[in-house]
C-alpha cells in the first residue's frame, strides 16, 4: 500500500509538471505590434514563478519601430532576453503578470528620403510590462487541483504597457528605444479539441507622442491594430508546438502635424516548439518571418528561450 501510495503521488507531480510544461507562459520582449505569441491565455496553478532568459536574432526591416520612415532596411539586431512572470489569483480567476526587457545590438544600413542611413548601436530596449485574466473557463488552483484540470473554452484579456526607458539618441532616426509610451489592450479566445487547441487574439495600441523625434521634430501615430490565430498541438509529455499567423493593419504617423503616407497592412507566419526538459525547465524555440509588408519592413526572427519555474506547490 504504501508503495503504491508513493507511487500515486510521484504519478500526480509528474502529471502537474508536464502540465505546468504545457502552459510554458511566454513573456513579451520587444515593444512591437507585430509580435506572434501562443498560449497567452493558459492557466497554470497560482502562486508559480517564472524566469524566462534567451537569444533573439531579426534580420530586415526593425522590429521595435515599424512604422520609421526608411526604405530597403537591412538591419540586423541581436538580443539577450530576461523575463519574470507569476501567476496571480483574481477573485477566483487565474491571472499573471509578467515584465521583460532585452539588452539589443543593432547594426545595418537603411534609406531615408532617398539617402543612405547607416547605424550600429547597442543597448536596451524598451521594457514591457503586462496584466492577463482569464474572465471564463480558466478558475484559480493551486498545484494540487491543477493536476485534474481540462482546459476547454478560455476567454481572457490584457493591458500591456511600454515603458519608454530603453536606447534612445534624439539625432539618430534609428534606434533601440522608442522615447514613447504605448498601451495594448487585448481580447483573446482559446478552444481545446483532444490534443489540438485553436486560440484567437485581437488588439489595439495606442501610442503616445515622441516629442523628440530626430533632431527635435514631434511624431505622432494613430493606434495600431491586429488579429493572431495559432493552432497548437500539445503532448502528454509536455512537448507542444503550433503554427501561428498574425495580420496587423493602421499606425499612419504625422510629423508635426504632416501627415505621411505610412498606413500599414502587413503579415506575419511564425512556428513556436516548446518542450520541457524536466518538471522546473523547459525550452522554446520560435522562427517568425513578414509575408507582405505594405510600407516595405518586414523581417525575419528566429529565437532560443529557456525557462525555470518555482514556487505554488510545484
Amino acid at each position: 500500500m504504501l508503495i503504491r501510495h508513493v507511487r500515486a503521488r510521484r504519478a500526480r507531480a509528474g502529471s502537474v509538471g508536464a502540465l505546468i510544461a504545457f502552459a510554458c507562459l511566454v513573456v513579451t520582449f520587444a515593444a512591437q505590434a507585430q509580435e506572434i505569441e501562443p498560449r497567452q491565455y493558459s492557466n497554470v496553478p497560482v502562486g508559480v514563478n517564472f524566469l524566462v532568459s534567451g537569444y533573439s536574432h531579426t534580420d530586415g526591416g526593425l522590429a521595435f519601430d515599424s512604422s520609421l520612415p526608411l526604405t530597403d532596411p537591412q538591419l540586423e539586431t541581436n538580443s539577450g532576453v530576461l523575463g519574470y512572470a507569476r501567476a496571480l489569483d483574481f477573485w477566483g480567476r487565474s491571472g499573471k503578470i509578467d515584465a521583460g526587457v532585452a539588452y539589443t545590438g543593432l547594426s545595418g544600413s537603411a534609406k531615408y528620403l532617398g539617402g543612405p542611413v547607416e547605424r550600429t548601436v547597442d543597448g536596451f530596449s524598451d521594457p514591457v510590462v503586462r496584466l492577463s485574466v482569464n474572465l471564463f473557463g480558466a478558475p484559480s488552483l493551486d498545484a494540487k487541483n491543477f493536476a485534474s484540470y481540462k482546459p476547454d473554452l478560455i476567454v481572457g484579456a490584457a493591458l500591456q504597457v511600454s515603458v519608454p526607458a530603453g536606447q534612445y539618441d534624439e539625432t539618430r532616426l534609428v534606434n533601440i528605444g522608442t522615447n514613447r509610451w504605448f498601451f495594448r489592450p487585448s481580447l483573446g479566445i482559446s478552444k481545446a479539441a483532444g490534443p489540438w487547441i485553436m486560440e484567437a487574439t485581437a488588439a489595439a495600441t495606442f501610442f503616445t507622442d515622441n516629442t523628440e523625434f530626430f533632431n527635435g521634430n514631434r511624431r505622432s501615430q494613430d493606434p495600431m491594430y491586429g488579429i493572431q490565430g495559432h493552432l497548437i498541438r500539445g503532448f502528454k509529455s509536455g512537448i507542444w508546438g503550433a503554427v501561428d499567423v498574425t495580420y496587423f493593419w493602421g499606425g499612419s504617423t504625422t510629423i508635426n502635424g504632416e501627415a505621411k503616407n505610412d498606413l500599414q497592412r502587413n503579415w506575419r507566419v511564425g512556428a513556436t516548439f516548446a518542450a520541457p526538459i524536466n518538471a522546473r525547465q523547459s525550452i522554446k524555440l520560435v522562427a517568425t518571418d513578414g509575408v507582405s509588408a505594405r510600407t516595405g519592413n518586414s523581417y525575419t526572427q528566429f529565437g532560443a528561450y529557456w525557462q525555470y519555474r518555482w514556487g505554488g506547490g510545484i
